[in-house]
């Protein structure tokens, strides 16, 4: 879907916990201690971070938003120090505290909204785990994610500026 994009791909998380199996090992090496080292990009670059410079180099513009509890989840927290990476393949990336979020009107799943056209929807069950997508162009839902997103950027604090509490 990304290399089909033309002008924008922007995400908005929600959740304060993802138990996304792919994700288990890097999180897991988290847990233990590891930390990535930002000048040993081979040790940690991967698949879709190559995908990100590919979409971002032709460029598409690519934002990631996230909606954080505060205190942030252990992995909230490791999210925020592993995000250097998506930074570096060319995301823009910002972080919003829920209770900031109050008077925006929120679609009820992260998604990615596609050039302004598509969205993806992300399912997870209860605790975490991928649960597969829904794709919807349905201009009222495009226009009530694309308002959501705006209102979140908007509101969000860039990550070079955003301090996990």
């Amino acid at each position: 879907m990304f290399r089909s994009c033309e002008q924008s791909a922007i995400h908005l998380e929600m959740r304060d916990l993802y138990a996304v199996s792919a994700e288990d090992p890097m999180f897991s090496a988290w847990k233990a201690g590891h930390r990535y080292d930002p000048a040993d990009e081979e040790s940690w670059w991967r698949p879709w971070l190559s995908l990100m410079r590919e979409t971002t180099g032709r460029g598409v513009e690519v934002k990631r938003a996230r909606i954080v509890s505060e205190p942030v989840t252990e992995y909230i927290r490791f999210e925020y120090d592993v995000s250097f990476t998506n930074i570096m393949a060319g995301e823009q990336g910002r972080w919003l505290p829920r209770r900031r979020t109050s008077g925006i009107t929120l679609p009820g799943n992260d998604f990615w909204l596609l050039d302004g056209a598509r969205v993806q929807f992300n399912h997870f069950t209860g605790d975490g785990d991928w649960a597969g997508v829904e794709w919807c162009e349905d201009p009222d839902v495009v226009k009530l994610c694309a308002a959501a997103f705006d209102a979140v950027w908007a509101a969000g604090i860039d990550h070079s500026d955003y301090t996990p509490a």
